[in-house]
């Protein structure tokens, strides 16, 4: 398995979450048409799009990424170890509810949310959790 492949992949996708939060930073609410509408497909609840809420969750999906490449490359020690780990477990959890939502618990088959989650956010959780995973259980030695 090629972990360094692994990693880069993995951090893509947290740093694609990243931009996507800096976009909406902006005021701007694609793909939804508002606020609300852009919460409810995203979160399956209403929540405040502003920067006190946004810039932390960009910050740490940027450590996040950072981490994960850092570490799938053999290099970051135990720190990076962590943050990968914790990388998995985060998302691991996510997944977790994801699987709750689909089954009908606390999600509407009629929104857009529970469509997004069963197709989109449930599926890639599980990637991430399990990307992640692995590349945290790579030990120290930096391989070719």
């Amino acid at each position: 398995m090629n972990i360094p492949r692994l990693g880069a992949l993995t951090a893509s996708v947290l740093l694609t979450d990243a931009a996507a939060h800096l976009y909406w930073l902006t005021g701007r609410t694609w793909p939804a048409r508002d606020v609300s509408s852009l919460s409810l497909a995203v979160l399956n609840f209403e929540a405040p799009f502003t920067p006190r809420v946004l810039v932390p969750l960009v910050a740490v999906l940027g450590a996040g990424a950072a981490a994960v490449l850092v570490c799938s490359r053999g290099r970051g020690g135990l720190p990076a170890r962590l943050v990968t780990a914790a990388v998995a477990a985060g998302t691991l959890v996510r997944a977790a509810a994801g699987l709750v939502w689909i089954a009908g618990v606390g999600a509407d088959a009629g929104t857009p949310f529970y469509w997004l989650n069963l197709f989109l956010y449930t599926p890639v959780c599980v990637f991430m959790a399990t990307a992640a995973a692995l590349v945290a259980s790579r030990r120290g030695s930096r391989r070719p």
